[in-house]
Parts: C-alpha cells; sequence; structure tokens
C-alpha cells in the first residue's frame, strides 16, 4: 500500500476483482463491521453482480451489538476489549455461523480522532479473515485522519480476502 489511500475507483475495482474471484468459485463472502461502519459491504454492493457472491453484511458498533447480533462474549469484550484479537475471532465466527458464507471478514479498530490508548492508539485496527479450513487474525496500524484510517482498513481488508481466495486456487 502506498502512503495515500486509494480512491473511490480504486476501492471499486478492488471489490469488482475479490467479486469475480468469489463468483469463479461458487462462494459467498460476510462482512462483520465495527470502525469501517459498512463500508467494506458498500463497496463490495457496488459492485453489479454482487448478489451472486455477497451474502451478509452486519454492522455491530457498540459492544452490546457485538454481543447480541454476532455472540461476542461479554467476557471477552471486558477482558480484551472490542478492539482485540478475541473480539475480531467471533465476529467473524457469529457472521459465518448467520449467513454461511465461505468467506468472512470482521474488523475493530480505533478511527479516531478520539478513544485511543497506550496499547491501542488510534489506528489500531484488528482483523480476522476466514476462508474454507483456514482462519486468520492480523493487528494493522494506519495513520491519518478518521476518514483515512477507515479508507485503508476498508482497503486492507479487500486486498487480504483477494489474496486468501488465491491461496485456493492450488
Amino acid at each position: 500500500m502506498s502512503n495515500d489511500p486509494i480512491d473511490d475507483i480504486q476501492l471499486a475495482e478492488l471489490a469488482a476483482d475479490l467479486g469475480a474471484a468469489l463468483a469463479e468459485r461458487g462462494w459467498t463472502v460476510a462482512a462483520a463491521e465495527s470502525c469501517t461502519g459498512g463500508w467494506i459491504a458498500k463497496a463490495l454492493t457496488d459492485a453489479p453482480g454482487s448478489s451472486a457472491w455477497f451474502a451478509y453484511g452486519v454492522v455491530t458498533y457498540s459492544n452490546e451489538a457485538k454481543q447480541r447480533v454476532l455472540g461476542v462474549t461479554p467476557a471477552t469484550l471486558q477482558r480484551y476489549g472490542a478492539v482485540s484479537q478475541r473480539c475480531v475471532q467471533q465476529m467473524a465466527n457469529g457472521v459465518v455461523k448467520m449467513s454461511g458464507a465461505r468467506v468472512a471478514v470482521a474488523v475493530s479498530g480505533v478511527a479516531g480522532p478520539d478513544g485511543g490508548s497506550d496499547d491501542k492508539p488510534v489506528g489500531t485496527v484488528w482483523f480476522a479473515y476466514r476462508w474454507p479450513g483456514e482462519r486468520v487474525t492480523e493487528r494493522m496500524r494506519f495513520h491519518g485522519d478518521r476518514e483515512a484510517i477507515r479508507r485503508r482498513a476498508v482497503e486492507h481488508a479487500l486486498r487480504r480476502l483477494r489474496k486468501g481466495i488465491d491461496h485456493w486456487l492450488d
């Protein structure tokens, strides 16, 4: 990724490419989002034909929503917080359970400008991905204002989902 966030046209191209890869395999994708506020789902559903490969998009911004909708446990939120590996793993599991999608992404982070801490500064974003037989989590740190951090998180999620699908070509 460059230092500048990608523009809307490039984001649309990433989403369309991901959609084509999903359609080729007959797979569907689901997204459980917090700090991106549905932007991943928007990018994906902006692509023509997305109804063939996009299953669900769930925005669970509050901790209560994460618990009620996706099954994130109160113990996880209390011990690790919403911006954590455990939380995004449970978010991904929840969206796969509700949607039946073969591929999923979950994202939770601190987009700013407030809300950061020493161990979770503004720009910290956790991702969880699920592909058939594989689960991956990663922590990223993005820089910029709220818009840039969120845009970078969406871009990162789309690129990583696509890369994971390429793994299954072999």
